[in-house]
């Protein structure tokens, strides 16, 4: 465990209220490298290799209070699969490949340019014939990727 980090993150607990143990920690810091968005059970498989006697239980708790504190947040499960969690909690979109599964970030040019555009209008009527406060707004691309033959080239 990265003695730096450790700290860092035990002050980033200590600012958001959370309890700060050494699986608790270990748990973020796995899921804070981890860009793959991880469900549960692999940040469980990562984090066992590295704490002796963490259990999925306690990886489940952790990530629901890492989500509660703001600290994480959780990507709805796709097509019946096991949801995602990702410690990037910045304003950003997400594609999901249907074919494999994997989540990924999609660059934050891109994401800016898409929320953006959200109408403020249309999302004001939503809270005013809703009743509904929107706090964030989370949009999720779904689709395939597409093998490296058929990308276009970006230069």
């Amino acid at each position: 465990m990265n003695k730096e980090l450790s700290s860092s993150v035990q002050d980033l607990f200590a600012d958001h209220g959370l309890r700060c143990t050494r699986q608790r920690v270990t748990i973020y810091e796995h899921l804070a490298a981890d860009k793959t968005h991880p469900t549960a059970d692999g940040l469980f498989r990562k984090v066992s290799q590295h704490v002796e006697g963490v259990s999925l239980a306690t990886v489940y708790n952790t990530l629901e209070a890492l989500c509660q504190a703001g600290l994480a947040q959780r990507l709805p499960a796709g097509d019946g699969g096991s949801a995602h969690y990702d410690a990037n909690v910045e304003r950003h979109l997400h594609t999901r490949c249907t074919r494999t599964g994997e989540v990924a970030d999609v660059p934050p040019e891109l994401s800016d340019a898409v929320l953006a555009r959200l109408p403020a209008d249309v999302l004001a009527r939503i809270e005013a014939e809703m009743g509904f406060n929107v706090r964030r707004v989370q949009i999720e691309l779904i689709g395939e990727t597409k093998p490296p033959a058929t990308r276009p080239r970006t230069t």
